[in-house]
């Protein structure tokens, strides 16, 4: 396992004890954070350990978990043996053995001084251990000491399908959230955040369910297969590493003051060996937004002429734009890539006259003919290369989804990326990343028997044939998984220009903001304006603000409210400072349940940026104490309301009123100036 450099320190874990009590227990304490009120509580004689946060008890009688050709728990064990390897840059592993009927266990617990979190996995060996669920956390009594919204939250294995993240209130709580979960006290931010590290061998779940109002029950287990959230028609399949060992996920658990924080540092620990990007915001457009089938060479250097023309103030902070053709793009080829390409040529070299960066789009693991025949690249046929779930090709989405490992898969993949490098594509747009993660009855590499390991492979192929010559955008796809291969992700499904597209867009926003910290950049998906009311247009264009990047998507090739609408809004430098940093902001109020979140919060430096959003058809008035956006209650603050250009001076206790389906976005600085 690799881990970010805050986790590599020289560290000085505190003495573990063992306590023997009696006959009935024998206690191990594995303390972990900045004091002493941070403990792991292993009962070695009952397989069951507790967590204690800041002095209180939050976390009783979780257990390990296994099931395969022997279904075992920790509890059924007997006496576990415990052990500590020290480690001098990771802190120390705390360890829990035992011996049955010839197999050989261990949970382990990774714990460190300086953060209030920890992890722990599990592992069995032995003969015919392969096994599609195992459970490093089962069965944990979580309570929420704060009184008030507690929240527990429903994270989606990816963004296809129009998934929306869900803030189910305590009393309800019932679903699987993939990979991550937060369990968290909307009044006072307090919260808990459980998660898996690296998603490369595991579909990782968290099952949680009302226990009592105060209460759930928690499992995080890999082994996460299911047709509504990751597509899959039959079972996960089965990890075995070596031929003798099974291993669970890595399980992250921490506990913060503020939950927000917390789910950022999570996702943080992912993102080791993701992709840099290195350079200014990506801004630009995209022809799905409008134009879609009906794209031509003609309409799309008309797009690039309006923005070299009449939109010069709509740049990057290095003074360029991406232009991207989307699906579609082959109507601009004859006889394939391998055929007359000349227009898309042309386009490239369009682009780069005005100093825009060209863009691309592909989907490199699915098929959309849908009938056996020659792959792109490769001897091999599109049958041959076909995932398949109970011997029936799967059809996902309008297309079926190719095996990632399959020889003809990978050599269609760098026959299509090496025309796309050749003719001097600058971006591309990779979708429907989702087909290569599904399992499958049998992969064409042996070796690999998980949806997630094919998903990986895939993944790492398309890197290496890409080798950083282009921006990489992915579309729909894997929500965790795809950070180490993308620079910039979108955040959800389509969204167009209506005002509920806003509000589906700022459910993933709204819940999801902390992939900016996993990815460089995610993405509000193409900004279309259309004709929809002036306030429409600012809460859609805002979305993309507060979500980090700024894609549009209407019809530039042609004049109309869409056109006047985009000179006036994006050339505004005040906006297009909003997303200088490619940061998203963090939710104010998270207790919106599967709805889009209305109030949002990002600093930067001394400034802060403030955003409210009314998704209804009647006036709407919020009240908010300064203390809520992070500010002091005593503190004279002055702010600009970035659309309008209104300014006001605020204290104590802000009261806004946000039209009818509008948005309002302030910027917020203690000094007076502009």
């Amino acid at each position: 396992m690799r881990f970010i450099p805050f986790l590599l320190c020289c560290l000085c874990l505190k003495v573990t004890t063992a306590t023997a009590l009696g006959d009935k227990d024998t206690l191990v304490n594995i303390p972990f954070g900045k004091n002493d009120v941070n403990v792991i509580k292993y009962h070695l004689n009952t397989g069951t350990w507790d967590v204690w946060f800041n002095g209180k008890q939050v976390i009783t009688g979780a257990y390990a978990s296994y099931k395969g050709e022997k279904e075992l728990t920790s509890k059924e064990m007997g006496l576990g043996k415990y052990s500590y390897t020290p480690n001098s840059t990771r802190g120390g592993r705390h360890n829990v053995a035992w011996e049955y009927n010839g197999m050989h266990m261990k949970q382990f617990f990774w714990a460190w001084p300086d953060r209030n979190y920890f992890f722990t996995g599990f592992f069995v060996e032995g003969q015919q251990v392969g096994a599609n669920y195992i459970s490093p956390l089962a069965g944990a009594r979580i309570v929420m000491n704060s009184i008030g919204d507690n929240r527990a939250l429903s994270v989606p294995f990816d963004n296809d399908m129009w998934a929306r993240f869900t803030a189910q209130p305590f009393q309800q709580a019932n679903f699987t959230s993939s990979e991550v979960t937060a369990l968290y006290n909307n009044d006072n931010y307090h919260g808990l955040v459980i998660g898996s590290y690296r998603q490369n061998v595991w579909k990782t779940g968290i099952t949680v369910k009302n226990s009592d109002p105060n209460a759930v029950t928690v499992t995080a287990f890999g082994g996460l297969a299911d047709n509504n959230i990751t597509h899959d028609k039959i079972a996960h399949g089965k990890v075995v590493f070596g031929g003798n060992k099974c291993a669970s996920p890595w399980i992250v658990v921490g506990m913060y003051d503020d939950w927000r924080n917390g789910i950022e540092e999570y996702a943080a620990t992912q993102s080791l060996s993701n992709k840099e990007w290195g350079k200014a915001t990506p801004i630009g457009w995209n022809s799905w937004g409008a134009l879609q089938t009906k794209l031509t060479l003609s309409k799309a250097k008309d797009v690039v002429d309006f923005f070299s023309e009449s939109c010069k103030g709509f740049r990057t902070a290095d003074s360029s734009l991406f232009i991207d053709l989307d699906s579609y793009w082959d109507n601009l080829v004859k006889g394939g890539l391998d055929g007359d390409v000349s227009q898309l040529k042309e386009f490239v070299a369009y682009c780069k006259s005005k100093g825009f960066k060209p863009g691309i789009y592909w989907a490199p693991f699915v098929d959309w003919g849908k009938y056996d025949r020659k792959m792109e690249g490769s001897t091999y046929s599109y049958a041959q290369a076909w995932t398949r779930q109970n011997n029936l090709p799967v059809d996902m989405d309008g297309a079926l989804a190719l095996d990632p490992t399959h020889p003809g898969t990978k050599a269609r993949i760098a026959w299509c990326l090496n025309h796309f490098k050749k003719l001097g594509f600058q971006m591309i747009k990779i979708d429907f990343l989702g087909h290569a993660a599904l399992e499958s009855d049998r992969f064409y590499d042996t070796t690999v028997t998980t949806g997630m390991e094919a998903y990986e492979t895939g993944m790492r192929y398309v890197d290496s044939i890409l080798d950083n010559t282009m921006l990489v955008y992915a579309a729909i796809s894997p929500t965790m998984a795809t950070a180490r291969y993308v620079h910039m992700r979108r955040i959800a499904c389509d969204a167009f220009s209506a005002i509920d597209n806003t509000e589906y867009t700022l459910n993933s926003t709204g819940y999801g903001w902390w992939q900016s910290h996993l990815y460089n950049y995610v993405d509000a998906d193409h900004v279309v304006f259309n004709k929809e009311s002036e306030g429409a247009n600012r809460a859609r264009l805002a979305s993309a603000l507060v979500t980090g990047t700024l894609i549009t998507g209407d019809n530039y090739a042609e004049k109309g409210l869409w056109s006047n609408r985009a000179m006036q809004l994006l050339q505004n430098k005040q906006l297009l400072e909003v997303i200088k940093d490619g940061k998203s902001f963090r939710p104010v109020e998270a207790n919106t349940g599967n709805k889009g979140v209305n109030v949002f919060v990002k600093k930067v430096g001394a400034k802060t940026y403030l955003a409210l959003f009314n998704y209804s058809n009647t006036p709407f008035k919020y009240t908010l104490p300064l203390t809520r956006i992070g500010l002091s209650q005593s503190t004279k603050c002055y702010s600009t309301e970035l659309f309008s250009g209104n300014r006001s001076t605020w204290s104590d206790t802000i009261e806004l009123t946000v039209s009818p389906s509008d948005a309002v976005l302030y910027l917020i600085d203690k000094t007076g100036k502009e």
